[in-house]
């Protein structure tokens, strides 16, 4: 049986994306968040095992880039939003993230997004800002889809890899963290699954670089 603690030395990939009003994460307001929890089955694929979403109301003081706004479509003020303070937010998110880490045996929970260093950057200043102490996450490694998406398919735009990856994407659903989290998902599992496919990873991986020697 193929267990996930096994795969990234015993860190949970965890997706994550926000959708934000501006790029600088500690004076601009973080709108929503969403996270895909993630599964190993017994074939050792990674599959979307639960998705969560909240809308976060703006953190008192924070600006809201009017051009951040009309390119997400997100109006903050409107009263249907059933908007929830960031500590809230990190706390429901975090008590879940620490569920499944002990369910399943990992130490750690690691963030995977597309770009990642723009949704870890936000994260980290919520988590700073309402002064939580145990984070679950590791503090700065991510992984990238960008990146990982570049490698595998030669494309770094999100709907572009998704399109090379044949995952449908719709442009017009796009730009909802729950939306773009959930294909962030998609396609991680898509490399991580196809690289094991191709013989990329072996369960018998060496723990050390002594042991390199029964591979070569």
């Amino acid at each position: 049986m193929h267990e996930i603690k096994d795969r990234f030395r015993g860190f949970l990939p965890v997706v994550i994306d926000v959708e934000t009003a501006g790029f600088n994460n500690k004076t601009d307001a973080l709108l929503e968040i969403a996270a895909s929890i993630l599964r190993m089955d017994d074939d050792g694929e990674l599959y979307i095992h639960e998705t969560i979403e909240f809308n976060v109301r703006p953190f008192e003081g924070a600006n809201l880039e009017k051009s951040a706004l009309e390119f997400t479509g997100i109006d903050p003020f409107d009263p249907d939003r059933n908007d929830v303070v960031e500590a809230e937010v990190l706390g429901q998110m975090f008590t879940k993230v620490r569920k499944e880490l002990k369910s399943v045996g990992c130490k750690r929970a690691i963030l995977v997004g597309h770009n990642a260093a723009f949704d870890h950057g936000f994260l980290n200043a919520a988590i700073e800002r309402c002064d939580i102490k145990r984070n679950p996450f590791h503090p700065f490694s991510s992984f990238d889809t960008a990146s990982l998406a570049g490698l595998a398919f030669g494309q770094t735009v999100l709907a572009k890899a998704c399109e090379a990856a044949s995952i449908p994407f719709s442009n017009a659903e796009a730009h909802s963290a729950k939306y773009d989290t959930e294909k962030t998902a998609e396609l991680f599992c898509e490399i991580v699954n196809r690289w094991k496919r191709l013989g990329g990873w072996s369960l018998a991986a060496p723990e050390s670089m002594d042991d390199m020697s029964a591979f070569l």
